[in-house]
């Protein structure tokens, strides 16, 4: 499949592209109907970073859903969307936009097969309510018919030897020999994706992914997606890129990533990290890595003496 005019930076006829200066609307007008099986990304949250203009939470909606539906256009019958956000916060008051954005995608016809939670251990910390540590993903899908390869995503069942106890298939094995289904609460990693709540950190400071985005995309929870939500060959498309983590997570797993951004600084670190990962010298966090947890002789990790010498006092 080409596209309708080259408006796109072109990398890679069968793997890959990567969209400079692009506006995301006007580039998706440009894409042919039906062209994507998977569409994962996380939209700017309306909270004034560096990339975006803050707007009210009404015109914010407006412009997400004139770009939701070239998406759903652009996505094929069998397509799922996998929608990223955390919230959107003024003047103290929170407004969860998976809520906000879940009455669009059903605007739209699409169908909610998960609500999941995305947790991590660091994020910023509030001083007038708790401080969040958790987004969500809106799994979304076209059709009844959707992609979805169940034993790409099994994990180990925790009685393998558990028989059925009666009926016609009593004394028989009960399970998958490939592994149990998991939940819509993935609390991976360890136990990798083994219940419903996505434990993976996020890109900060000592994350080997980390570029100068400020809100990026992990590589591992893209990969999740990919496996369960795609086939081999299926084109994936990120509208907001950043720097490049969905359409390197296509790429790994033998899928065509297209991404479109427009932040150049955000394009040329993405090129540059689809380079390095064909050369083989991308940094990544392994899938399956457990995450960090402090040792007792980690100086940070100890109650500092101000905080002992306070108790005492107290």
């Amino acid at each position: 499949m080409k596209i309708k005019e080259p408006l796109f930076d072109y990398i890679n006829p069968s793997t890959d592209y990567i969209v400079k200066n692009a506006d995301c609307l006007e580039s998706l007008r440009r894409i042919e109907d039906g062209k994507f099986d998977l569409v994962i990304t996380s939209p700017p949250y309306n909270i004034g970073k560096s990339y975006e203009t803050k707007v009210s939470i009404e015109e914010y909606l407006k412009t997400q859903e004139s770009i939701i539906a070239e998406i759903v256009r652009t996505l094929s019958e069998n397509g799922n969307i996998c929608w990223q956000v955390g919230n959107f916060v003024d003047k103290g008051e929170v407004f969860p936009l998976d809520i906000f954005y879940y009455q669009i995608f059903k605007k739209f016809g699409l169908k909610l097969r998960n609500r999941i939670i995305w947790h991590f251990g660091h994020g910023l910390h509030a001083s007038k309510r708790f401080s969040g540590r958790y987004e969500t993903i809106l799994w979304f899908s076209k059709s009844d018919n959707y992609i979805f390869n169940l034993d790409n995503v099994r994990v180990p069942a925790k009685y393998p030897g558990k028989r059925h106890y009666k009926g016609d298939k009593k004394g028989e094995i009960s399970g998958n020999p490939l592994g149990k289904n998991p939940s819509d609460i993935w609390e991976i990693v360890v136990n990798d994706w083994d219940n419903e709540i996505w434990n993976i950190p996020n890109v900060k400071s000592n994350h080997p992914e980390k570029t100068e985005h400020p809100c990026q995309f992990p590589i591992e929870l893209v990969e999740r997606c990919v496996l369960a939500l795609s086939n081999e060959d299926s084109w994936i498309l990120d509208p907001f890129a950043g720097v490049g983590s969905t359409v390197i997570g296509a790429i790994k797993n033998n899928r065509n990533g297209f991404g479109i951004e427009r932040e150049k600084a955000y394009c040329d670190i993405a090129n540059r990290r689809i380079n390095e990962l064909k050369e083989g010298i991308l940094k990544t966090r392994p899938i399956n890595k457990p995450i960090h947890k402090p040792k007792d002789s980690d100086k940070i990790a100890k109650l500092p003496d101000e905080w002992n010498q306070l108790k005492i006092k107290l």
